[in-house]
């Protein structure tokens, strides 16, 4: 158990750390397709802007006049003009900026080639920001008014942020995906761990008590014996009745425990390779003999050949007599068949009744541990919804499987299949 649960512990890291890589990958390969397609959009830009200030119009020749400090055509100082021109030039490349699609913040740095002359942007980065700078180097009206060489350079800051921003429709459904995975995984779990310690609990405490149970049980059937061997003939029916009635809660008892074991998955099943006919046949006949007193018809046909297989008898047998004695009890006026045959290279046994039949709903239910069906007829016989659990684990114990097939009203067919042994 501790072996399956850390493998599976470790399935679910595994699984966790690959998809963290997965989604580590696609998001590189984004945040390059953001920072192409940010190049692609600042060559735009960088041309509408070079293509804006070829020509002297009213930004350029302002710009012009701010860098070379001449107020003869305006009233204002020359710091009032260079003012002008920077806010004026901010809000001329932020509108070019947001047209091709790209709204993060920038500053710029107007110079000519040798820094004669220098204009810069209202706003400024700190010293110590991740900035990223593009220049543009300017053609026409500017250039040929200083005879120098201009460079306008945009700088920008935390260019990853901002392609990460632009990736939020990415990046934050995968996160929440995989925190989601997680959450769910831990849940089921946790929930599994759980459930499997109320079980191991709750079979601790069923063989603790079973185990308690069986010496006053005993104590009782050997007291009944002596008190037989002086009882007087009136009173030999009662002791009778408490002798069988120990007899059946001692098999209860030992039912319980034996699926407790089964299910604690301790090494109870000792599977030994036996032909298992004349077992069959020995049980048949026992069988025939405690219900021909009944009114109960019970016909058996065993193929005439060896059915070789690895199983342990005791359990076998208690597994075919519980879909017998099933059959029994669930049938007004029962009418048993059992056939057993190869097919397949499996050993098949099949057990048909007359009863009450199963729903559709209810087959889906029978196997689970105290489930007992919902028909109040049914009811009325006496159980614990034991029986068909512990046939069911049996089975299963000898890789086998158990088909039911049945009808409401019609009775039912109980078919067990278990692999022939080949050498």
């Amino acid at each position: 158990m501790l072996k399956k649960r850390n493998i599976y512990i470790a399935i679910f890291f595994v699984s966790l750390i690959g998809l963290a890589v997965i989604q580590y990958q696609y998001l590189r390969i984004g945040l390059n397709l953001a920072k192409l397609q940010f190049n692609t959009k600042l060559g735009n830009v960088s041309s509408d802007i070079a293509k804006g200030l070829e020509t002297e119009n009213q930004l350029t020749f302002l710009i012009g006049n701010a860098l070379k400090e001449d107020t003869s055509y305006f009233t204002n100082r020359i710091d009032s003009v260079q003012e002008a021109s920077r806010y004026f030039l901010n809000d001329y490349i932020t509108e070019k900026l947001v047209t091709n699609g790209i709204d993060t913040d920038f500053t710029y740095t107007l110079h000519s080639k040798d820094s004669s002359f220098y204009l810069q942007s209202p706003k400024r980065f700190e010293i110590n920001d991740n900035v990223e700078s593009y220049p543009i180097e300017l053609i026409g009206y500017l250039p040929r008014e200083f005879e120098k060489k201009v460079v306008l350079e945009l700088q920008f800051k935390n260019l990853n942020s901002f392609f990460l921003s632009k990736l939020n429709g990415l990046t934050l459904p995968s996160i929440l995906f995989i925190l989601g995975i997680c959450i769910a995984v831990i849940w089921v779990l946790r929930t599994y761990y759980w459930q499997r310690n109320v079980i191991t609990t709750t079979n601790e405490f069923i063989n603790n008590l079973t185990h308690e149970l069986k010496t006053p049980v005993f104590s009782i059937g050997l007291a009944t014996k002596i008190l037989e061997e002086s009882a007087l003939n009136e009173q030999k029916p009662i002791l009778g009745m408490i002798r069988q009635q120990v007899k059946r809660l001692t098999v209860h008892i030992d039912k319980v425990l034996e699926l407790g074991n089964l299910e604690s998955s301790n090494n109870v099943l000792k599977l030994e390779i036996i032909d298992f006919r004349p077992y069959l046949f020995k049980l048949c006949e026992e069988f025939a003999t405690l219900v021909a007193i009944e009114e109960v018809q019970f016909i058996y046909d065993l193929q005439q050949e060896n059915f070789r297989i690895k199983a342990e008898v005791f359990h076998l047998e208690n597994t075919i007599n519980n879909i017998l004695d099933n059959a029994k009890k669930y049938s007004a006026r029962p009418i048993i068949k059992l056939k057993a045959y190869s097919l397949n290279n499996q050993f098949i046994i099949e057990i048909i009744d007359n009863g009450k039949g199963i729903s559709e709903e209810e087959k889906k239910k029978i196997f689970l541990k105290y489930y007992r069906v919902t028909d109040t007829e049914v009811q009325s016989v006496k159980g614990y919804g034991l029986g068909l659990s512990y046939v069911k684990k049996v089975i299963e114990k000898h890789k086998g499987k158990v088909l039911i097939e049945s009808e409401k009203g019609k009775g039912s067919k109980v078919s067990l299949k278990i692999p022939l042994y080949n050498e």
